[in-house]
């Protein structure tokens, strides 16, 4: 009797059994081999899938060996800051394949294909899924998609509007006039002259900036959620690259523990800030015209289209906007002074136009908006230093881009730092800082449309780049007005990406204050 039920159990398994050893065979092996024979078959080449981890491991090193020491003072910075995808274009060819765990990610360079990926009307092509630790940093309505992300993003648009964004130069003034005030400090102190890391000190401004424009705050209210969300943004980077094994965040690592720990604090923190502005909206002494108080608003009343929002959504839109608005912004403007450090004839042509338009007055939304030296640099300077290197879709049905046909399943990595960066594109002197290229636009820099992407491209194309190009400008105009400035000897070049691209050392340059002081 025994051994029937041993039989019959027996029996009712094997097929169960072998079903899961089938899935298994399917995800690790056959699935990626059957990708990666539909590339190859159109001649996308790469190197061969390797079980489970592809080609993680060769990442890891190429990047630990590029980013062991600094180069010299070019911007030839692609082999550094994007090293084992460069080793693969070089080998390769443009369209290439790099295997993330069982995915194939294809690099895409061809800025026609880049554009139809970024222009997808037929939903064939979305945001690949996230790992859930990386999740943890901010997600808001970059990671929705398809009705939920339109209605999202048509909600949050209006924060975004030109008039919202002249009512914010008082605040941009103030955070700038602040640290203006501080470098002044330092420098009467060092008899005209010392040196500086603009990198911390750019992040404070654009903090500060992100805090009384979208929440009503200052930087030191907020000072601290960014200062986890830097450490936040590490751990997710590292999440990133690793192949996500089911389950895994649930494991109490170290690291682990750490970003749950950092989300919890930085949730909490953000609740407080909702309480107190819901408050203070209860009470009227806030119309909520800020991006947290247009956000309550939605929360708490469904608008003319019947949509809402929850607290939750809130907390995410929050952290999202806190991490990208401050950190890419920052980024943008440190490379900015190191790059007008290193060529002075630049430095000097923008004070020149900055003087000539301002005078020595605050500038103004009017006044800035006819820089057209500094508005060049700084495209020149994304182009060079795009704090994001690169967007990534998925296909998550048959796509045909271009000459190739893409199979559901395969990653579209869309590199913007080797696009900005190729001769073909930009001519031979692609690895210059020329301004001059963008003096007649962006549409005439380079020679094919579309080659210039550093906010994305589409309807999903970056809802701040109006507000980061304004708090761009305004930081440089008052910087010029008060400061020459110069790299630093212990200034060593190198360029690095942690989500955004970075200055691994500090970005020193020694500030001198000029004759003439303004406001």
């Amino acid at each position: 009797m025994e051994q029937l039920s041993f039989l019959v159990l027996y029996a009712l398994s094997l097929p169960l059994l072998l079903y899961c050893s089938w899935r298994i065979f399917y995800s690790l092996w056959w699935k990626p081999k059957a990708l990666e024979k539909q590339l190859r078959r159109q001649g996308i080449s790469g190197n061969p899938y390797r079980l489970l981890y592809g080609d993680v491991k060769e990442e890891i090193g190429a990047i630990k060996e590029a980013w062991s020491k600094p180069i010299n003072l070019t911007h030839q910075i692609v082999p550094r800051v994007a090293p084992f995808i460069y080793q693969t274009v070089q080998k390769y060819g443009k369209t290439s394949i790099v295997w993330v765990g069982m995915t194939p990610r294809v690099i895409i360079c061809e800025p026609e294909m880049i554009r139809e990926v970024l222009t997808d009307k037929l939903g064939q092509i979305q945001k690949p899924p996230v790992n859930p630790l990386v999740q943890l940093l901010a997600m808001g309505v970059v990671a929705l998609e398809g009705e939920e992300w339109a209605t999202r993003r048509r909600a949050i648009i209006p924060a975004f509007h030109l008039e919202k964004l002249k009512g914010m130069i008082p605040a941009f003034l103030t955070s700038c006039i602040d640290m203006v005030k501080k470098w002044q400090d330092l420098v009467s102190k060092s008899n005209g002259s010392c040196e500086i890391d603009v990198w911390p000190e750019l992040q404070n401004l654009t903090g500060d900036v992100i805090s009384r424009t979208a929440f009503g705050s200052s930087y030191q209210e907020g000072k601290k959620i960014f200062e986890l969300q830097k450490e936040q943004a590490v751990l997710a980077l590292e999440a990133a690259r690793t192949p996500y094994i089911p389950g895994f965040r649930f494991l109490p690592t170290a690291k682990n523990r750490r970003r749950k720990y950092i989300n919890k604090q930085v949730n909490g923190m953000l609740r407080e800030m909702i309480d107190k502005k819901l408050s203070m909206m209860r009470r009227e002494e806030s119309v909520g015209d800020d991006l947290l108080g247009l956000l309550l608003q939605l929360s708490s009343v469904n608008n003319a289209e019947g949509y809402s929002i929850s607290i939750e959504d809130v907390i995410h839109e929050c952290k999202l906007f806190y991490f990208a608005g401050q950190e890419t912004t920052s980024v943008w403007l440190t490379w900015t002074l190191v790059l007008l450090a290193n060529h002075p004839m630049w430095q000097r042509r923008a004070r020149e136009e900055v003087i000539a338009v301002c005078g020595r007055n605050k500038p103004d939304f009017e006044s800035i908006s006819h820089l057209k030296i500094v508005t060049m640099l700084l495209y020149e300077v994304l182009r060079l230093y795009p704090p994001g290197v690169s967007l990534l879709r998925t296909t998550v049905k048959s796509t045909k881009l271009g000459e190739f046909i893409f199979p559901a399943g395969v990653d579209l990595l869309l590199s913007a730092i080797l696009v900005h960066h190729d001769r073909e594109f930009w001519g031979e002197d692609a690895e210059e800082f020329n301004p001059e290229r963008f003096s007649e636009g962006i549409s005439k820099a380079s020679k094919v449309p579309n080659a210039f992407f550093p906010f994305g491209w589409g309807p999903r194309i970056c809802l701040g780049q109006s507000f980061a190009l304004i708090e761009a400008k305004m930081a440089l105009a008052t910087i010029l007005q008060h400061f020459s400035f110069e790299l630093s000897p212990t200034y060593a070049h190198a360029p690095y990406t942690v989500l955004t691209m970075q200055p691994q050392h500090g970005a020193q340059i020694i500030l001198h204050q000029l004759e003439e002081t303004c406001y």
